[in-house]
């Protein structure tokens, strides 16, 4: 099966000499969350900006859904909603009639039940006469998904979709992503929240000064770059690591009383086994242990720190 997107040799350089994205290339699978990583300044936005066709690319091509989004852009923006980051919308106009007006910007035609079903499943149907200026920062929100579903689009772009969100909202907003992509639409979404991406996304792309570091599945992501640490609780608390112990670069916690050895789980050998062997015999006892893996937020720092 072909690629709902595909993003080839992308590049955005601005007149004021900035090169906001350096030949990114990338394919997004029908029916999958993707999560865009990446710190302040990285280049998500101009990447999302291009692929809705809001941008104009400097090089490069943006297929949505089998429509080239700068040859054929009537047709792929047809295909593809957006949720931006910033909360655009008409302040004296109701929930109702915003949704409805926006069907029909993209020449779809007049449809209540569906109006009623998006407002519904957005938990906007007890607010749907109201203006959109009275309603809070999570319920605006609510307003432009249910803007960006109102064409019926099977492409979603969320930028930043739960920034100034409380955490019981963004739960729930976790919950309606999921329940979007059980009905066949693809989300591609930009966060700062590491816990977010961890939570929803089947695969995860890194972006940093506009160059995309690699765009894995989460858990092969995990399983490639992740490293697992070994902590060993001392009976004896220790000042310092004896010199017999210098190759495996352990650590002193807990006011030294547990050292941390960090390896890598794709190793043949962990390092472990010598590791309790030369603890005894540097008569070092030690009364519990146990592992942690890494976490995405440590991946993602890693990655990031390197470039």
């Amino acid at each position: 099966m072909s690629p709902i997107i595909s993003i080839s040799a992308l590049t955005k350089t601005y007149a004021s000499g900035r090169q906001a994205l350096k030949g990114v290339n990338l394919e997004i699978e029908r029916g999958e969350i993707f999560a865009l990583l990446g710190p302040n300044g990285a280049g998500k936005t101009t990447l999302i900006s291009i692929a809705c066709g809001i941008v104009t690319p400097t090089a490069g091509r943006v297929v949505a859904d089998g429509h080239d989004i700068v040859r054929d852009y009537r047709a792929a923006r047809s295909k593809i909603g957006l949720v931006p980051q910033e909360l655009t919308t008409d302040a004296f106009e109701t929930v109702w009639a915003t949704a409805s007006f926006s069907r029909g910007l993209f020449g779809r035609a007049p449809n209540p039940a569906y109006i009623e079903k998006i407002v519904r499943d957005l938990s906007l149907w007890d607010k749907r006469n109201d203006k959109i200026m009275t309603l809070s920062g999570g319920m605006k929100r609510r307003v432009m998904i249910a803007k960006a579903l109102s064409h019926e689009p099977k492409i979603l772009f969320l930028d930043e979709p739960t920034a100034g969100v409380d955490v019981e909202l963004r739960q729930e907003m976790w919950g309606l992503v999921r329940s979007l992509r059980d009905t066949g639409v693809t989300i591609i979404l930009t966060t700062h929240y590491i816990q977010e991406a961890e939570e929803m996304a089947d695969r995860i792309g890194v972006i940093s000064k506009g160059e995309l570091i690699l765009a894995e599945g989460k858990a092969e992501l995990m399983r490639k770059l992740g490293k697992k640490r070994l902590t060993l609780q001392l009976q004896h608390s220790l000042t310092t690591i004896p010199g017999e112990l210098a190759r495996y670069h352990l650590e002193l916690a807990a006011s030294g009383s547990e050292l941390i050895y960090t390896y890598d789980t794709q190793d043949e050998r962990t390092g472990i086994t010598s590791l309790l062997k030369d603890l005894y015999l540097a008569g070092i006892p030690f009364k519990d242990l146990w592992t942690s893996q890494s976490s995405l937020e440590e991946i993602f720092v890693s990655l990031v720190r390197e470039r």
